[in-house]
């Protein structure tokens, strides 16, 4: 296990060995401050309740989430884009397996940290597709929905694979794992139905600048011929 670099760190190792040895609802902030060799102020800096000792720093995560996603090219693929802010997510848990089992283990135990980290997962749940709908402002209901769908896809691929490699040992690449992950649900989102358009004669002609992504000019003639 890495050796802890910070107070925050240690009061975290400390909360999640106590919670798991003498119980979530026994252990008190003073025990967790006594065990982790800082004063209760100490632990009162880093976390405003013992719940929160518990999970990594979502906050300054979600925050490099944002940035990524206000950063990130606008002739960039927003699914690309997506799956790399996961990735992110990801490394919060991917540097340290054995504290992520603990986590995990944890977790499973008691209903408030359950919760608690269903809420998490919404709150990114809720980034990923506010960047999505800014990607494709101005399209109808049909795509609302389809880009909900794929930020409530790309979380669920994340949790899954992140929980499934915390069962197995934690040993192998869990980013090779989340990108063989995200490729399939990308593939099913493509096939996203659309409705067919009338049979037309009439000729669409589509005018775009060289190197125009191929995602791009998908959806401007799905646009046109939403239209006709």
């Amino acid at each position: 296990m890495p050796q802890p670099r910070s107070n925050r760190d240690r009061l975290t190792l400390a909360a999640i060995a106590l919670f798991l040895a003498n119980g979530y609802e026994e252990t008190t902030v003073d025990d967790i401050a006594d065990a982790a060799g800082v004063a209760r102020r100490t632990f009162f800096r880093h976390f405003r309740t013992k719940e929160d000792a518990v999970f990594p720093d979502h906050d300054g995560c979600l925050a490099r989430v944002r940035e990524h996603l206000d950063q990130a090219d606008a002739s960039a693929d927003p699914f690309a884009v997506t799956s790399r802010a996961a990735h992110l997510v990801l490394d919060l848990y991917a540097q340290d397996p054995a504290t992520a089992a603990q986590r995990y283990q944890l977790t499973r135990q008691v209903e408030s940290l359950r919760e608690r980290e269903i809420t998490t997962t919404s709150r990114y749940q809720r980034v990923f597709a506010d960047y999505l709908h800014r990607c494709d402002a101005g399209k109808g209901e049909d795509d609302r929905l389809r880009l909900d769908v794929t930020a409530a896809a790309v979380v669920a691929a994340h949790n899954h694979i992140l929980r499934k490699w915390i069962r197995e040992g934690g040993s192998d690449d869990i980013h090779a794992r989340l990108d063989a992950a995200l490729g399939s649900v990308e593939a099913t989102l493509r096939a996203w139905p659309t409705e067919s358009a009338p049979h037309t004669d009439e000729l669409l002609v589509l005018v775009a600048r060289p190197g125009t992504p191929t995602w791009r000019l998908v959806r401007e003639i799905q646009a046109v011929e939403g239209r006709r």
